[in-house]
């Protein structure tokens, strides 16, 4: 148990101690994860502060007609998608009243919020003149009726509304008693905006490609583009928590209880059932689409090819395996469906932002990253890990909270049925 769990911080002296013990490394420095990953970390590092310094151009594929790549196709379009999970997860607990998800509220509202800050972050590293990233917030430039201005608030206000959720956790890492109750009583308030900014922003995120219609295949470009980036990152984040969960019962079992070990394949399986309806939702809609459209002829096309390659190959046999292995509480089938779904979640991403986007312009005029665009893309991914890894060995987001957030806890329910007494005595 933390340190924070037995004592309060009682002033700015206190703070400080604490924070400098647990800046201390916690376990083995030396891991074979440590040793791959460090040198990625500090040379990704570098290539950013060299983009700062020396420009974009310096290390990006600059391709006229092409103004997105890899950092908004992967690091945001995808990483937002990914970012799911902490929406729909939070409905299903605190609207839903849902408790058999509630022992992995925390890890998918911690992993959101570090999927908004690093990957919406990469839109400062992605911005040519950096220092105008006030431009959306403020409407600057293009107005405030820009699709771009709605996103940069849902962005910057949801990113804000997850910290609050999770927040308790930290009032918990730091004994911070009085505060903890305070934001504990914000969750429900918060849930609900966070859902509200969700479910607009990202359909927003079709609504902005959208207006690329001249330049996106017939077999990708619709005017439901937004409802279709919607439906899919309801799959998406659920994917994303299903493979999290997966890695983190290895590396950060030993902090679980043996409750959630005993309820973790319920709660799997429930988690792909889900997917397996939503994926069929998409599915029809998909369908729909390419009825509406009438563009069969496109099928027997190079591109065709690939449209059935994600459609087929990476949404409906990942909906069948889910579907079978909820039948047979397969976990290691519902887990191979979740990374391709999460691979496809990518493909469909970076198909409207580079891959589809101009496909007809030949392959030595199209946008191919760089190494340094790739690794920086990489470099981020593996910021999250490390950060995600640092909090979690250190705040109660696995292991049970402190006793006196248990006793807190316990009080206040006793209130609430009491009073729920009290009234119906009236």
């Amino acid at each position: 148990m933390q340190a924070a769990a037995t004592r309060e911080i009682r002033n700015l002296k206190d703070l400080v101690a604490f924070i400098r013990s647990e800046l201390k490394p916690k376990g083995k420095i030396l891991t074979p994860f440590n040793v791959i990953t460090a040198p990625i970390l500090a040379i990704g590092l570098g290539l950013i502060i060299y983009r700062f310094i020396f420009g974009l151009g310096t290390v990006v594929h600059e391709v006229p007609g092409f103004p997105w790549g890899i950092w908004i196709g992967f690091n945001i379009m995808s990483g937002v998608a990914f970012a799911g999970g902490a929406y729909v997860l939070t409905f299903v607990v605190y609207i839903l009243r849902s408790e058999k998800y509630h022992p992995i509220i925390r890890p998918t509202v911690l992993n959101g919020f570090l999927a908004y800050l690093f990957y919406a972050g990469v839109i400062v590293v992605d911005c040519g003149r950096w220092w105008n990233i006030t431009n959306p917030i403020l409407g600057n430039k293009f107005g405030v009726n820009a699709v771009l201005f709605l996103i940069a608030w849902h962005f910057l206000l949801y990113m804000l509304t997850e910290l609050v959720e999770f927040s308790p956790a930290i009032a918990e890492w730091l004994g911070l008693k009085k505060v903890r109750s305070i934001l504990n009583s914000m969750t429900i308030g918060a849930v609900i905006f966070g859902i509200t900014l969700s479910t607009l922003h990202q359909s927003g995120l079709g609504a902005l490609i959208m207006m690329g219609k001249p330049n996106i295949h017939p077999l990708w470009w619709t005017e439901y583009i937004p409802v279709l980036f919607f439906v899919s990152s309801i799959f998406a984040g659920l994917s994303m928590v299903i493979f999290e969960g997966s890695i983190s019962l290895r590396v950060f079992g030993r902090q679980m209880t043996e409750e959630y070990r005993r309820e973790y394949p319920d709660i799997v399986v429930g988690l792909a059932k889900t997917c397996a309806a939503v994926m069929f939702v998409y599915l029809f809609l998909k369908a729909l689409v390419l009825i509406h459209g009438r563009h069969w002829d496109l099928l027997n096309t190079p591109m065709g090819y690939w449209y059935l390659t994600e459609v087929v190959g990476l949404v409906l046999i990942p909906c069948l395996m889910f579907a079978k292995g909820v039948r047979s509480r397969n976990l290691t089938i519902i887990r191979v469906a979740a990374l391709l779904t999460m691979a496809g979640i990518i493909i469909n991403r970076c198909n409207y932002v580079f891959i589809a986007y101009k496909w007809y312009v030949p392959l030595s005029e199209r946008y191919i990253p760089t190494l340094a665009e790739t690794w920086i893309a990489f470099t981020v991914v593996l910021a999250h890990i490390w950060t995600f890894r640092w909090i979690v060995n250190r705040m109660p987001v696995y292991r049970e909270v402190p006793e006196w957030a248990k006793e807190e806890e316990e009080e206040k329910i006793i209130r609430k049925e009491v009073a729920q007494w009290k009234a119906s005595r009236m």
